[in-house]
């Protein structure tokens, strides 16, 4: 195995190396260089590889191992969260604010992170997918206030999660867990949530070997996707259902334990 990453060449639509080829250290550098043109970053994610690169470098493109996956029928949110909800008159849409979804994620600050790795130059990007129907963001509000948001990619079937933020505690939380609600409802099983840390897991994220990973995203970005705003599909969601019994079908599972 090679010790370096392998330089993409200018044009667009060039292949991307093989995925095995990419570093154990630091794990699932496979790539530098390119653009962030939407024709590269769709071929990117189909191939399961995503950018993450700080200001100041190349654009850096990565494919872990093992990869953090959540099944859309299996975020949980704690009984305590949950109760709360039931009395919370926050309100869940799509596609209403993605700029400002990616600009506070952009500026949220991050525990042992300095700075952003969502550069201009990824916010433009990114924001040019959403323009063209391929990137999405579901956002929390409290009346007018932006409260939480997550966005990302959809290929097919297939959801993949970028970042995602809170405003106020748990809106993020209330982003995710909505957003899963309705890729189950729409047909799509997994949200891709690339590398792990503790928050993930809690809310029910699993690891996934890298091979089981990639099985996964060819069958399910070969599907038809939904190539278009998904606002209306949406609407004015109450946060409150997210606070329904699993077993009537209106919400997340519950976790173990509750929220601290």
């Amino acid at each position: 195995m090679s010790t370096l990453p392998a330089l993409l060449p200018p044009e667009p639509d060039a292949p991307f190396p093989p995925v095995e080829r990419a570093l154990r250290q630091p794990d699932g550098l496979l790539a530098l260089g390119g653009d962030l043109s939407p024709q590269r970053l769709l071929n990117a994610y189909r191939h399961g590889i995503f950018p993450w690169y700080s200001q100041g470098q190349p654009i850096l493109w990565w494919s872990p191992d093992p990869r953090t996956m959540f099944a859309t029928d299996g975020v949980r949110l704690g009984s305590k969260f949950r109760r709360s909800l039931r009395r919370s008159e926050w309100e869940v849409r799509a596609d209403t604010a993605f700029a400002q979804v990616i600009g506070a994620c952009a500026e949220s600050p991050r525990p042992g992170q300095a700075g952003t790795w969502i550069t201009r130059e990824m916010r433009a990007a990114y924001e040019r997918m959403h323009e063209l129907g391929h990137a999405h963001s579901f956002e929390v509000f409290d009346g007018g206030r932006l409260v939480g948001g997550i966005y990302g990619i959809a290929i097919g079937r297939m959801f993949f999660g970028e970042s995602m933020f809170s405003a106020v505690s748990g809106g993020s939380k209330v982003a995710l867990a909505a957003l899963a609600f309705h890729l189950h409802d729409w047909g799509f099983p997994l949200i891709d949530a690339q590398v792990e840390n503790d928050h993930l897991l809690s809310l029910g994220a699993e690891l996934w070997p890298r091979a089981r990973f990639l099985g996964a995203v060819a069958e399910l970005t070969a599907q038809p996707g939904i190539v278009a705003p998904w606002t209306d599909r949406v609407g004015r969601w109450p946060a409150s259902r997210l606070a329904g019994e699993p077993a009537a079908g209106k919400g997340p599972a519950e976790a173990a334990s509750p929220d601290p």
